[in-house]
């Protein structure tokens, strides 16, 4: 299941003519039965390329965390076809998904999940004492500016500083693909830029096909491509011809 990464091309090929990562036919997720069934995605249909930055963009409710769920290996679809290199997620057991989890894909969440009695390089070590071909951690935690804070423990470092430890700390094993749910969503806007910059770079400098989930459209200029998604079905794509820097955008 392991896929080695190579450098992405100085110049990006168009999302439709790099190698299909994910493919989503009629995805569907119920949870709950009969009068108490909610239908968190209802038919999604959507492929993700090789190396492409995605911004996952639509209101509360309308499905882009649950997507990300069962992109991710967290959950599986009730109904549809969901696959990741032609490897079908749909029915895929537990031993599987944590096999893929583990070698393939890194989370970003709103919140850190940082161990409070560990540092920073300890937090990233953890990841690289199981992942398969793993980068050292002060490899992952330069790569987020963090060089001098290797021996800091969370309370010591600022919000910002703290995510992109957990950045680091999912890059570390130098996953294929990168899903944020809300990577910026308890910073402020300056130090939101400086994550999302981070968060770019990885996917510039490693290739690592990066998914954001976002409430901000502000955040859509950054993006290859931007999904919007309205009650569980995506609503409709919109390709960007060129990526604006994270600098450039217009808070």
């Amino acid at each position: 299941m392991h896929i080695d990464h190579l450098a992405p091309p100085a110049a990006q090929p168009r999302a439709g003519s790099r190698p299909v990562i994910f493919r989503a036919r009629g995805v569907t997720k119920v949870y709950g039965m009969g009068t108490a069934e909610v239908h968190a995605l209802a038919g999604v249909d959507l492929d993700l390329y090789e190396g492409e930055l995605v911004v996952l963009l639509g209101p509360s409710g309308s499905g882009k965390t649950t997507l990300l769920n069962n992109l991710g290996g967290l959950d599986v679809p009730t109904a549809g076809e969901l696959t990741y290199r032609d490897l079908d997620l749909t029915g895929a057991d537990e031993d599987f998904l944590t096999r893929y989890r583990r070698e393939s894909v890194g989370f970003v969440f709103q919140f850190y999940n940082l161990i409070p009695s560990l540092t920073a390089r300890e937090n990233v070590g953890l990841i690289t004492e199981i992942a398969r071909d793993p980068m050292p951690p002060e490899e992952a935690l330069e790569m987020m500016h963090l060089g001098g804070r290797l021996d800091h423990f969370p309370a010591q470092l600022s919000g910002g500083e703290q995510q992109r430890v957990a950045i680091a700390r999912a890059i570390a094993k130098r996953p294929e693909v990168l899903l944020c749910d809300e990577p910026t969503g308890a910073l402020d806007v300056r130090t939101g830029i400086v994550v999302l910059e981070g968060i770019e770079r990885v996917n510039r400098e490693l290739g690592t096909l990066t998914v954001i989930i976002t409430h901000n459209a502000v955040m859509a200029e950054m993006a290859d491509r931007v999904v919007h998604f309205s009650d569980g079905r995506v609503h409709h794509i919109v390709e960007n011809a060129r990526r604006a820097p994270v600098s450039g955008l217009k808070w």
